[in-house]
This record gives structure tokens, C-alpha cells and sequence, in this order.
């Protein structure tokens, strides 16, 4: 079983988790708080990557949103950084989505098969309702409630990386994203990470970027 580390603002600095994951290499899974910038630093004092990971040299392998929750993926490889990034290699990306009122079949099949955006039809997605997930964490500060409209929960995964893509998918179909929470990239799931919480993960052999002749000087 992976380890698992906390971290709270400000940092805890651990060296014995510092030197496994320098050690170990590869890949690190972060849940991601709300709140939070996917970057290392910030000129205005803003919660960034650096309040939760202390280990040196790793990189965020795309990006989630400030005002999005979960699943971010960071590597010390920069050719493995590229793979799991670029949306030329086709990883499924699933998010837990709080929407306002309850999508019937049509929306779901629009989500599904596409939709117009300002910069183009998105690609075919996979789109279904879920029920309110029993162990997710509460959200600080809490989403906005309106008394008169009921919200529910759809699982969207998507292969592409547009900015703010699922935020603007689902109110293309008339649901506006209330609760954003990534859950899985490719196999890599979040699982039982609470915010702010890490562990180290490993790639497949066959997932990872081939071997070039400089890896062998």
C-alpha cells in the first residue's frame, strides 16, 4: 500500500518523505484542496502547490483550476509530464460534477457525443448520473445553494484538456457546474487521499515514455 502525507499550511517538512519520494522517482497523486493554485508560487500569497508538497523537483503534469478540487498528478520526468498531459495520448479524465437541477437523457447524451463551445465541438465523452458520493469531503467554503433549484451529481470523463472545458460543457447544456472534483486520470484514482494529502504512484511500464539514448549516458 502507498503511503500516504499530510501536509497543512503552512508545510510540514518531512525528510524521510523527502528522501523516499527523491528516491523512489516517478510519480506523485495529490488531492488537490479547493482553494488552491496548481503552480509552486504565487505573488499574492495565494494557496499554491508548495503549502502540501515538500519534495524538490516535481511538477505538476497539467493543471485543475483554483475553484476545482482532487485528483493532480506531478512528476519529476519531463518527458513523463508530457504523456500524461498531452491530450494527443488520450487518458480519460473522470470528474465528480455537482450541477445545478438534474440532467435528463438528452443532456447526458449531448455531454456524451459532443458539444459546441466558443472553441469547437468537444470530443465524444462518457456521461452518466451518479448518486451524491457518501465519503467526499465537505467543501470549504461551501458551494451556493438556491432554495428554488435542485442541484445532483453527474460522472463526466473527458480526453481533452480545454480550459475550463467541463465547467463550460455542462452549462452548454443548460446544468452550471456548482461542485467540480476530479477523481481518476487514466488508471490513478484518488481513492481514500483526503485534501491536501499525497502519495507516491507508478506507471505502468508500458504507459511510461520510451527509453532514448541520452537515458543511457
Amino acid at each position: 500500500m502507498n503511503a500516504r502525507h499530510t501536509h497543512r499550511r503552512p508545510p510540514v517538512r518531512r525528510a524521510a518523505a523527502r528522501e523516499t519520494a527523491a528516491a523512489t522517482g516517478g510519480l506523485i497523486a495529490l488531492n488537490k484542496p479547493y482553494g488552491t493554485l496548481c503552480q509552486f508560487t504565487d505573488a499574492d500569497s495565494r494557496s499554491t502547490l508548495a503549502d502540501f508538497i515538500d519534495v524538490r523537483g516535481y511538477y505538476p503534469a497539467g493543471r485543475l483550476d483554483r475553484d476545482s478540487e482532487g485528483l493532480v498528478l506531478l512528476t519529476d520526468d519531463g518527458r513523463l509530464q508530457q504523456r500524461i498531459a498531452d491530450p494527443r495520448f488520450k487518458r480519460w479524465k473522470t470528474y465528480w460534477v455537482q450541477v445545478e437541477g438534474i440532467p435528463d437523457d438528452d443532456a447526458l447524451r449531448r455531454l456524451a457525443q459532443g458539444v459546441s463551445l466558443a472553441d469547437g465541438m468537444t470530443l465524444p465523452a462518457r456521461a452518466a448520473r451518479m448518486d451524491e458520493p457518501p465519503d467526499l469531503w465537505p467543501r470549504d467554503p461551501p458551494i451556493r445553494y438556491r432554495a428554488h433549484i435542485p442541484s445532483s451529481w453527474i460522472s463526466l470523463s473527458i480526453r481533452e484538456g480545454r480550459n475550463r472545458q467541463v465547467r463550460r460543457m455542462t452549462a452548454a447544456v443548460g446544468h452550471p457546474t456548482l461542485r467540480l472534483v476530479r477523481w481518476s486520470i487514466g488508471d490513478i484514482q484518488l481513492n481514500d487521499l483526503k485534501p491536501g494529502e499525497w502519495r507516491q504512484e507508478h506507471l505502468p511500464e508500458n504507459d511510461r515514455p520510451p527509453l532514448t539514448s541520452k537515458d543511457h549516458q
